[in-house]
């Protein structure tokens, strides 16, 4: 009896540490998902931009902004590198339904500069309602974030993609409501979960390298 439960142990550490690995190391094939690319943001530290390309990116969208005030402080410089290397580039702002949707508009514009070369923006909508000072009712973050997108779009000309999460898309729902291209994310199967085709999927959030100081977020674009 020792003996089988150490068997079964070790069956079930080897196939735990295959799993770890492979969850790592995964990447959808080529073949299916010609287009991939990066999120890239200061917590991924400095990066060998021409490495990330090597890699197999074909585009880098870069955390700007969030909220009604923060900045990424390598967003500049993550947005040079990447343009260097030859990656199409795009940017991203990190939506906080607890702040002014003009704030946090106002932040991405003078954040990101106006040009017509720029991937699409997009929007990361995570971060629920349900811990602001002052309540928020689902028409209200349905409203202000249609002010957010109005503004952002009149800057950059581009129709912005909302780069949804399963919890944010559960509360509120707004892949019905707004008629925008979508964004969602799940590691290793493709997301169901917005109830209408995704453009971007953010494949692996946990994608193991040598090129940052911590996992990649890998993303690719629907065929």
């Amino acid at each position: 009896m020792l003996r089988l439960l150490g068997a079964l142990a070790l069956v079930a550490l080897v196939g735990g540490a295959w799993g770890w690995w492979h969850l790592h190391h995964w990447l959808p094939p080529r073949a299916d998902y010609p287009v991939q690319g990066v999120e890239i943001g200061a917590e991924d530290g400095a990066l060998d931009w021409s490495t990330v390309k090597g890699i197999g990116a074909d585009f880098a969208y870069i955390d700007a902004s969030a909220s009604a005030s923060a900045r990424d402080p390598n967003f500049v410089t993550n947005l040079e590198g990447a343009r260097l290397a030859g990656l199409q580039v795009g940017a991203v702002h990190r939506y906080d339904p607890c702040q002014p949707a003009e704030k946090q508009a106002a932040n991405f514009v003078t954040t990101v500069p106006r040009d017509a070369d720029m991937l699409p923006p997009a929007v990361e909508l995570d971060m629920t309602a349900e811990h602001c000072l002052m309540r928020v009712n689902e028409a209200k973050v349905e409203s202000e974030l249609m002010t957010f997108l109005n503004q952002v779009e009149t800057h950059t000309g581009r129709a912005t993609i909302l780069k949804v999460s399963d919890r944010f898309e559960a509360e509120y729902g707004i892949a019905a409501r707004i008629d925008r291209n979508l964004w969602l994310v799940r590691d290793r199967f493709e997301p169901d979960y917005a109830g209408r085709p995704w453009t971007m999927w953010t494949a692996n959030t946990r994608l193991s390298n040598e090129i940052a100081d911590g996992d990649l977020r890998w993303v690719v674009v629907r065929p």
